[in-house]
C-alpha cells in the first residue's frame, strides 16, 4: 500500500471516527452508529462510494434493531459500574470481585464491537451478537487486538479528551481489520 493510500485510509478513519461520535452521543445508538461507521470504512476499503449520504443511510438502517440492544448495553455498564463502587466501598473479596467485573465488561465490548463490525443492511442484532461471541472465543486473537484497541482508545482519551474522535475512528478501522483477518 502507497504511502498516499495509507494516510487516505487514515484520513477516513479520522472522519468515521466524527461521524460516529455524532451519531454515538446518546449512547444508546452507538451500537447502530459503529455499525454504520464499519459499513463505510468497507465500502471505502473495497472502492465503492462512501459519503455523508450513505453513512446516513447505514445508521438509519442499523438503528432499526439496535434500540434493544443499545438500552441493554447501557443498562448492564450501568449495573457494572455500580457494582463496582459497591465492591471498592470495602467489601470483603472486592479485588477479585472487580477484576471478574473488568473482564466480563471488556468481554462485553468487545462482542459488541464484533457484532457492529459484522452488520450489514437487513441483519438481525441477536443474530449477530451471538454470532460475534462464538468468534470472540474462536478467533482470541482477533479479540485481543479488539481490546488493545479499547485500551488505547481508553488511555489516549483519558490523556488528551478531544483525541476521542480519531481513536473511534481508528477503532472503528481496528474492527474492520479484524472481521477481514477473520474472513481471509
Amino acid at each position: 500500500m502507497k504511502a498516499a493510500a495509507r494516510f487516505a485510509l487514515l484520513a477516513e478513519c479520522a472522519l468515521t471516527g466524527l461521524w460516529v461520535a455524532l451519531t454515538a452521543w446518546p449512547v444508546v445508538t452507538a451500537p447502530a452508529a459503529f455499525a454504520a461507521g464499519c459499513a463505510h470504512l468497507r465500502r471505502h476499503l473495497d472502492g465503492y462510494r462512501c459519503g455523508v449520504r450513505e453513512y446516513a443511510s447505514d445508521f438509519a438502517s442499523s438503528l432499526r434493531g439496535s434500540w434493544a440492544h443499545g438500552l441493554a448495553a447501557l443498562a448492564a455498564l450501568g449495573l457494572l459500574a455500580v457494582d463496582a463502587v459497591a465492591v471498592r466501598s470495602g467489601l470483603p473479596g472486592g479485588t477479585p470481585v472487580l477484576a471478574g467485573l473488568a473482564a466480563l465488561t471488556a468481554a462485553t465490548a468487545v462482542v459488541g464491537l464484533r457484532a457492529s463490525a459484522d452488520w450489514r443492511p437487513g441483519a438481525r442484532w441477536s443474530e449477530l451478537l451471538r454470532d460475534a461471541r462464538s468468534a470472540a472465543l474462536a478467533d482470541a486473537g482477533g479479540s485481543g487486538l479488539l481490546l488493545g484497541g479499547l485500551l488505547v482508545v481508553a488511555v489516549v482519551t483519558w490523556q488528551l479528551p478531544p483525541l476521542l474522535v480519531p481513536a473511534v475512528g481508528c477503532l472503528v478501522g481496528a474492527a474492520v481489520a479484524v472481521e477481514r483477518r477473520r474472513e481471509g
